[in-house]
């Protein structure tokens, strides 16, 4: 006669509640990971090496910052200073790895026609400075009897648009209007590259 199948014992993530092989596919993954290394680590074996080599890079980085040669020979000579810089590193990394780059303080000048006959002035990083753009659409507007206006560009950065071409005559105005915008921080984009304007 035949044994009688026994009920499998499923093994469920208290954090998810899903079954701890469906963790990975769950909605918070990298809360589950600690408790999946603790009690489920045949199941992933690669979270458990990956865990391994974050210990051994802590270790090894407090080793370095407190002026102990790690364990392949190189010693580092820890001054006060290089631990204020990493730390500045360390704010200017987003997720992922990537670092965010501080914004150049510089007003970009672009022409773009439409119909061919009908130019748009755009005036970008004005704002950079300190300027409002609100009030320098206005002032734009006046000056060269046009229509000027605030929009957002493709990369959701707010900038002024211009009807028509007065790009030659619009860097004196920028530099009189608004001293603290210097000629050298002007650009101009001609053909896909940039060009200083002074």
């Amino acid at each position: 006669m035949a044994e009688k199948p026994q009920p499998v014992k499923v093994l469920y993530c208290p954090i998810c509640s899903l079954p701890a092989e469906y963790c990975e596919f769950g909605p918070d993954f990298q809360r589950c990971k600690p408790w999946l290394i603790k009690n489920a680590p045949e199941l992933y074996p690669d979270l458990c090496k990956e865990a391994n080599e974050k210990e051994a890079d802590k270790v090894s980085q407090q080793l370095q910052s407190v002026g102990i040669s790690s364990a392949d020979g190189a010693t580092s000579s820890a001054q006060p200073g290089d631990i204020s810089l990493s730390k500045q590193e360390e704010v200017k990394r987003l997720p992922g790895g990537k670092v965010k780059k501080k914004e150049k303080q510089e007003v970009v000048i672009e022409k773009v026609v439409r119909n061919r006959r009908k130019c748009i002035t755009i005036v970008k990083g004005l704002d950079l400075f300190g300027i409002k753009l609100s009030d320098a659409s206005k002032k734009l507007g006046k000056k060269f009897a046009t229509g000027a206006s605030v929009v957002k560009g493709p990369t959701e950065k707010e900038q002024i648009d211009v009807q028509g071409d007065i790009s030659f005559d619009i860097v004196e105005f920028i530099t009189e209007t608004w001293p603290a915008v210097p000629e050298t921080a002007i650009f101009f984009i001609e053909d896909g590259k940039k060009v200083p304007a002074a």
